[in-house]
């Protein structure tokens, strides 16, 4: 009976291990974070806010994490596995997902980063505020269509600038008629 138990345990744990193994070759980025002294109000809020910008905020028992750190390009990661910890996993945008946390943590205090990993680089709390400070995706895209369109804005302008000159001048001479 005891070693039925101990086998279905054992196999839970593989799971476990599996499905955060998963969690890390999906995310283009992990952050370790502190939460002692959150609320489930406050811990709620964050994964929502999290959630919102393609992550997702869990907390996993520092065994099976490191357990899955073997062997992935996260394995750096292993020397902030002190205390709980919480994982936030970017999928998306890890800038938008930098800048919800370090908004989070303005909000609470008590939530602190201990480090991170994004794009085989390692990050510490100064790295990831950062991070937060550069612009996001949609607003490089809305930079380069500006730039891009410039020019034929520009060409544009200078076509029409000849017959606005004509209207201008022939509007000034029908003013000058009306006056007299």
């Amino acid at each position: 009976m005891a070693e039925l138990a101990m086998k279905a345990s054992i196999e839970e744990k593989a799971k476990s291990v599996a499905a955060v193994q998963e969690k890390f070759k999906a995310a283009k980025m992990a952050i370790v974070t502190e939460y002692r002294g959150l609320t489930v109000a406050q811990m709620t809020r964050l994964r929502r806010e999290i959630r919102k910008a393609s992550g997702e905020y869990q907390v996993i028992k520092n065994t099976l994490v490191r357990r899955a750190l073997k062997d992935s390009p996260y394995g750096s990661l292993d020397r902030l596995l002190e205390g709980p910890n919480g994982w936030i996993f970017g999928y998306e945008d890890p800038i938008t997902l930098s800048k919800t946390l370090v908004k989070f943590i303005e909000e609470n205090e008590k939530l602190a980063i201990k480090g991170g990993l994004f794009e085989g680089e390692f990050m510490d709390q100064a790295k990831v505020k950062v991070l937060a400070q550069m612009p996001s995706r949609p607003e490089l895209q809305a930079k380069l269509l500006a730039l891009m369109q410039a020019p034929a804005v520009q060409l544009l302008r200078l076509i029409q600038e000849p017959g606005a000159r004509v209207v201008r001048l022939v509007e000034t001479l029908r003013k000058g008629k009306s006056e007299v």
